[in-house]
């Protein structure tokens, strides 16, 4: 496909300058009253929450590579103030307590924008908003309901038809939209992890990187951290390592499954191209499909888009290889085209994708382990990029043995419906995802599989 001939298979956000020089790895014995395992989102808002409640704490980071270089520095860089994966999965679960996870929520954001503004982290922070848009019927049909159900719990969420949406956006495939004007920031995913390190490293923070953490062992005093050259004691342990934490934390195995996601950037628009379709208000964008695409404009008028092709690959093996696959880069080119036919020529630059950490209920979960000295946060299935913060919180107030406003939530004290084991967990998930692409297909019609799935509380639907 010419529009992809050119492009480079990394990501782009990371082959940006500004990267931090990597930390030596961990060598021989040391000790910390924290040790984090993952320096993603995850990891860093729960060392520098950490040393911000405490100063006096001795926090570690322990990195199996090097900061962002998995989730948190390839995503969309969609800084949502959803906590529950958007407001319909969230009312769907946790209909009792929605009001005040949306009021969390968006006291997480004011937050991250507050910590970029007193870090002086350079990560092109602008709280734009976010626009679903309808590209069938039946989706602008959905978005009405949705809208009716977000308005009577009190958000001013802005509908839009069908000419004022492409009044926003100019595509021919829309048919409608829905603007959370406050909801989102778009954010260069990989500069906030690179400042957010930085900031911790200002409070004492510190790193060892290219130590991956082989297991997890007791001792008198809290746990030990093994890895290949060294061993790290500390009194309590922060597991943030998204899809990778199974392997040190086996039940999470029945909970968590790698899906992988991938996304294309496109090389500049021009002023004339950017004029073609407007896009002045530069919300990021996802359509309303169970299959759904996730698009935005970066500060250098480049726009990524990703999402739609999710796939799990029957084993759930992890692997290097799979960052790569030419077929679904090939669909989201040719998606691409339908969407903006008026950018017709623009070449893509860059390709890439990777795993995220998914569960059946899409959002985070959370848990202790090792008698209450080691604290996990895992699940965000690509909305971690606000979300993870809050999870560092909860992870620190359950490390603290207190319970606090955050580990009395349902959402904290329940886990997700788990996955069977394999072979039979491969089959269920391909027939979930064939049974999604069937109800796009068919005016959002869902067969007998998806709704038993809705009856049961597991409502695959994106």
């Amino acid at each position: 496909m010419p529009s992809l001939q050119d492009a480079l298979p990394e990501p782009y956000w990371l082959t940006q300058a500004g990267a931090p020089v990597p930390a030596a790895p961990l060598a021989g014995l040391d000790t910390a009253d924290l040790a984090v395992v993952g320096a993603g989102y995850s990891g860093l808002w729960t060392a520098l929450l950490a040393k911000e409640r405490d100063p006096r704490r001795d926090v570690v980071v322990i990195e199996a590579g090097t900061a962002g270089r998995a989730a948190s520095g390839r995503n969309g860089g969609f800084c949502s103030a959803s906590l529950t994966h958007g407001f319909d999965n969230g009312l769907s679960r946790f209909p009792d307590e929605m009001d005040v996870l949306e009021r969390l929520g968006r006291a997480n954001l004011d937050a991250i924008e507050d910590t970029v503004r007193r870090y002086a982290i350079d990560c092109d922070f602008a709280r734009t908003g976010e626009l679903t848009v309808a590209t069938a019927d039946w989706q602008w049909r959905d978005l009405v309901v949705s809208h009716a159900a977000a308005a009577a719990c009190g958000h001013d969420l802005v509908l839009l038809d069908r000419d004022q949406v492409r009044a926003e956006v100019d595509s021919p495939t829309y048919r409608g939209g829905l603007w959370d004007r406050t909801g989102c920031a778009m954010v260069d995913p990989a500069r906030l992890v690179w400042g957010l390190r930085e900031a911790c490293r200002s409070l004492g923070v510190r790193f060892y990187d290219d130590s991956p953490v082989e297991r997890v062992t007791p001792t008198p005093a809290g746990l030990r951290l093994h890895t290949g050259r060294g061993r790290l004691d500390a009194g309590r342990v922060a597991l943030a390592a998204g899809a990778h934490g199974t392997r040190l934390l086996r039940r999470l195995r029945h909970y968590v499954v790698p899906v992988y996601d991938y996304a294309l950037m496109t090389e500049p628009l021009s002023d004339a191209q950017l004029d073609s379709i407007g896009w002045r208000n530069r919300q990021g964008i996802g359509d309303a499909g169970n299959r759904f695409h996730y698009y935005r404009l970066t500060a250098g008028n480049r726009i990524l888009w990703g999402g739609y092709d999710a796939v799990y690959y029957n084993g759930g093996r992890i692997t290097p290889e799979r960052d790569q696959r030419e077929a679904t880069f090939a669909v989201l080119a040719d998606h691409f085209a339908a969407t903006f036919p008026q950018l017709g020529g623009l070449r893509f630059t860059h390709k890439w994708g990777g795993v995220i950490d998914t569960c059946s209920r899409y959002s985070a979960f959370f848990g202790t382990a090792h008698g209450g000295r080691l604290a996990y946060a895992v699940g965000y299935t690509g909305l971690g990029v606000g979300a993870t913060r809050f999870g560092a919180q909860v992870m620190l107030d359950l490390l603290s043995g207190r319970e606090t406003e955050l580990t009395r939530l349902a959402m904290v004290r329940r886990k997700p419906v788990p996955f069977p084991p394999e072979p039979v967990r491969s089959a269920v998930i391909q027939l979930t995802r064939w049974s999604i692409a069937q109800a796009d297909r068919h005016d959002g019609r869902r067969n007998l599989w998806l709704r038993t799935l809705d009856r049961v509380g597991l409502g695959f639907d994106s």
